[in-house]
């Protein structure tokens, strides 16, 4: 049993740990990643929001908050459970996201928005899913922005705008960097060059 002088150690560290990263977030990449939102939004292009486990969860929260503050068109493919399951079912998970992503006809004027703590990686057969759908993304000439963990990954070696959240420690790599994914999509939308309509509490007098 863990006893409460080791729970707190505990508490204190991943809090201290968040604080690190906070300072040394790359700041310039979410500048980038704005601009780029702004010039999707205003060429009338969508936005798909690409997220596997927490990311999924992520991607389906942040679709909301990206139409109904930033305006944007937004699209999480893991929304649609019948689609979802009846493209893995038939034609394989590692084709889930690209073959989504034909079907709505991506095309140069829209943006792929990555969360992943990994970021996607082939060789390691680890996010193949998203590897693949960068690539199509890539050939179609749609930009590709995203916040990830570790090195980044596919998605950052690709993307036009990645956050890479720090790794302060490696016993918490996936909390820390799905709790960051979550404070820079915020930070995005409700920053004053993508805010376009009120937020309910913000408004509320």
């Amino acid at each position: 049993m863990v006893n409460l002088m080791e729970k707190d150690d505990y508490i204190s560290t991943f809090l201290d740990d968040a604080v690190t990263i906070i300072n040394i977030i790359d700041r310039a990449q979410i500048q980038k990643m704005i601009q780029i939102l702004q010039d999707i939004r205003k060429d009338n292009g969508r936005l798909f929001i690409l997220g596997v486990g927490g990311g999924a969860g992520h991607a389906s929260h942040a679709v909301n908050d990206f139409r109904k503050i930033a305006g944007i068109e937004s699209y999480a493919p893991t929304d649609n459970v019948s689609e979802l399951t009846a493209r893995v079912n038939d034609d394989g998970w590692e084709t889930f996201f690209v073959n989504w992503l034909k079907g709505s006809r991506l095309t140069a004027t829209d943006c792929i928005f990555v969360f992943s703590v990994g970021g996607g990686n082939e060789e390691k057969k680890v996010s193949v899913n998203l590897v693949n759908a960068l690539r199509y993304a890539k050939e179609t000439g749609a930009k590709v922005i995203g916040v990830v963990g570790r090195d980044g990954g596919y998605t950052a070696k690709v993307a036009d705008a990645c956050v890479i959240i720090p790794t302060i420690n490696e016993k918490t790599v996936t909390p820390q960097t799905e709790a960051f994914q979550a404070i820079v999509w915020h930070l995005i939308v409700s920053s004053p060059a993508m805010q376009k309509f009120e937020m309910k509490w913000e408004s509320t007098k």
